[in-house]
């Protein structure tokens, strides 16, 4: 692992203007950052875990609010198959055509409670300042992605893959090959951040280096067995030692 971050690193953030979020093509094997949303860079997971919940219950479903927690991040698909284990009766066309939208519903209900996670802001206008090219990959519909923009004071043009635009979500690679294709760069040399499971999945699958945050609720160690190859606990800390996976200004001679 150390050598290929080492022969990755070696791409880091160069001087030079670049635009927010959008690859140089005239530096091949530039390092990049691709950024979960929920939980990784707003502090949403409980806010959807109580949505979920609240569509569940107009179905007539109960379930354990721990149990949706552990599925936050993954793909719609894999948690109805996931939830259809925890039932003894099956659950019918209908009523899972009905859930995406009532839990879209219920969190934007909630959304005013949704607040930037620490250092989110100051770490994606670093990567911009270093040069470091970057996007947001979510497995959130556009509906409330696009109002997470405007909560982190970010440009409409920001580059933005959501579920709408993918086939499969997390832990499928899709999410995040699409978004390295959207800014032009390879995904070998990106970071994909995340904090759950199924992001680091994700980033194994896509073959990109993993780093984890806490700031989503899951542990240390599980992110690490996940795949993570740094963690930290928030947006912030990861700013506070973003020269750890090679991201440093030019040395001025």
């Amino acid at each position: 692992m150390s050598r290929i971050l080492t022969r990755r690193v070696r791409g880091a953030a160069r001087s030079g203007t670049i635009r927010r979020g959008v690859a140089n093509p005239s530096l091949p094997g530039r390092l990049s950052f691709l950024l979960d949303l929920d939980g990784t860079l707003i502090d949403s997971v409980y806010q959807h875990v109580i949505a979920l919940r609240e569509a569940l219950e107009q179905v007539g479903i109960n379930l354990a609010v721990w149990k949706i927690q552990r599925r936050i991040g993954m793909s719609g698909g894999l948690f109805v198959a996931a939830l259809a284990r925890e039932l003894e009766s099956e659950l019918d066309a209908a009523t899972l055509a009905r859930l995406p939208g009532l839990h879209a519903d219920a969190y934007l209900r909630q959304f005013d409670s949704v607040r930037p996670l620490p250092g989110a802001s100051q770490l994606l206008a670093t990567l911009t300042e270093h040069g470091v090219p970057w996007a947001i990959a979510t497995s959130g519909i556009e509906r409330y992605a696009r109002l997470a923009l405007e909560l982190l004071e970010l440009p409409a043009d920001t580059p933005l893959i959501t579920r709408d635009q993918v086939r499969y979500a997390k832990p499928d690679p899709d999410l995040f090959l699409t978004a390295a294709a959207k800014i032009g760069v390879e995904i070998a040399d990106s970071f994909v951040v995340g904090d759950s499971v199924w992001d680091l999945l994700a980033a194994r699958r896509a073959r990109a280096i993993g780093i984890g945050l806490l700031s989503g609720g899951y542990e240390r160690e599980e992110l690490i067995y996940a795949g993570a190859f740094r963690v930290y606990e928030d947006p912030l800390d990861l700013l506070n030692h973003l020269d750890e996976v090679g991201v440093r200004r030019p040395v001025q001679y």
